[in-house]
């Protein structure tokens, strides 16, 4: 408080900044309108979904309105390639494509809303998780006196300019700065929404990393035998396979349906040689990237073998992803614990991924579309559930893992 000279206090007529006043007012809502925004390492395109939510915290309900996939156009492919899970890059490349990404972002995000009939006013809020252009854990780089890190692009103040929409963004900072990784951030919107109060579950998703969030039954926690919630990548989803058929098989992204694979049969020398990773020694829970599953590394270990007909090394790449997720849950869950298994993410859609699970496990594959949410959009619901928390949630206190609230704030005006 200010005061005169004669000790009687100041009047001030203050006027809170218009947007700092509509995120008062979004907070204190019942529901709230919220895009999220979802652009993986596989570098195929921008999911935007548009969700619901109402209340905040435990409990919370989500409503998915609308939801579509915006592939890249080729330019934006060759744009971010060059600087994306490399340790040398253009300094000013990265630079310019972190702004122009994030007004690309912007447009889509205003066609998506026309296309929709919406106007922005009535979007409350958007969370972009931006594109990962490189994820340095420590256990990775072990370089001091440096720590975790991550990078993201897309940046979230021309999201917020080019579409007039209050938008949060780098919600993977926030986690580092806490003492995480940066990552699987899934666990926190997992734990929030399939929390069952008798069923164990597993949230895999198969991404162009694959990781997992481990929910054990409500009624069954902190009981003998039982792990805590927790989640954790398991190495290679899809990034090793769509890396090498870009490559090898020009104009194509992925191997649709498993075509190619699925004539193809495991070569177990080259499977043993890519489990001979150092990742895979390391304890759980952990995070990657496509800075160690690369397609150097693998041309690398398949230049002193014999040649190696690409039909078989996808079918290795493939049987490869499902043994690092299948021993990373025999290691984490005890046997003996029953569970379900719920699935998302691109390599869902990848049926010889998804058989050699179910044969390695056997445990039948669910979609996640049985807990009443599409899979291909469950990762961009997930961002837009930490902006939810964020803005007008309740500390979320999970064992293990930072209590904070993620997302930076960036404002239209």
């Amino acid at each position: 408080m200010s005061y005169r000279r004669d000790k009687r206090p100041l009047t001030r007529n203050i006027q809170m900044n218009k947007d700092l006043s509509r995120l008062f007012d979004i907070a204190k809502a019942p529901s709230r309108l919220i895009i999220g925004l979802m652009s993986g390492t596989s570098l195929d395109g921008l999911d935007i979904a548009l969700c619901k939510f109402h209340g905040s915290g435990p409990g919370t309900r989500v409503e998915l309105l609308h939801f579509k996939t915006v592939s890249y156009a080729p330019e934006v492919k060759s744009r971010l390639k060059p600087i994306s899970s490399k340790p040398v890059v253009d300094l000013q490349e990265v630079t310019l494509i972190n702004a122009w990404l994030g007004t690309y972002f912007a447009e889509l995000i205003n066609e998506a809303l026309n296309e929709w009939k919406i106007i922005p006013e009535q979007v409350d809020l958007i969370a972009s998780h931006g594109q990962t252009i490189f994820h340095a854990p420590f256990f990775q780089h072990q370089q001091r006196p440096y720590g975790n890190a991550t990078l993201q692009i897309a940046d979230g103040d021309h999201i917020a300019v080019k579409t007039g929409i209050i938008t949060l963004s780098d919600f993977r900072q926030k986690h580092i700065a806490a003492g995480g990784e940066g990552a699987p951030l899934a666990l926190f919107g997992d734990y929030l929404m399939f929390s069952d109060p008798e069923e164990h579950r597993v949230l895999l998703n198969i991404g162009g990393i694959a990781n997992f969030t481990w929910l054990p039954a409500l009624s069954k926690q902190n009981k003998g035998g039982i792990p805590n919630v927790f989640s954790t990548d398991t190495g290679s989803g899809n990034t090793l396979m769509d890396q090498y058929i870009q490559k090898h098989f020009p104009g194509k992204q992925f191997d649709k349906d498993a075509e190619i694979a699925s004539t193809g049969s495991v070569k177990e020398q080259l499977l043993n040689r890519l489990l001979e990773l150092p990742f895979f020694n390391l304890g759980f829970p952990k995070t990657t990237g496509p800075e160690v599953f690369s397609l150097s590394h693998l041309e690398k270990i398949m230049s002193n073998s014999s040649e190696t007909k690409p039909a078989d090394v996808l079918a290795t790449l493939a049987q490869f992803s499902a043994v690092g997720i299948v021993r990373a849950l025999e290691v984490t869950i005890p046997k003996g614990v029953d569970y379900k298994i719920y699935v998302s993410g691109g390599g869902m859609h990848n049926p010889l991924l998804i058989r050699n699970l179910e044969v390695q496990l056997g445990k039948k594959m669910e979609s996640t579309a049985l807990l009443e949410l599409d899979p291909d959009a469950k990762e961009a619901v997930l961002f837009a559930l930490l902006a939810n928390e964020c803005i007008s949630g309740p500390e979320i206190s999970i064992e293990g893992q930072p209590a904070v609230a993620m997302g930076k704030i960036s404002l239209p005006g």
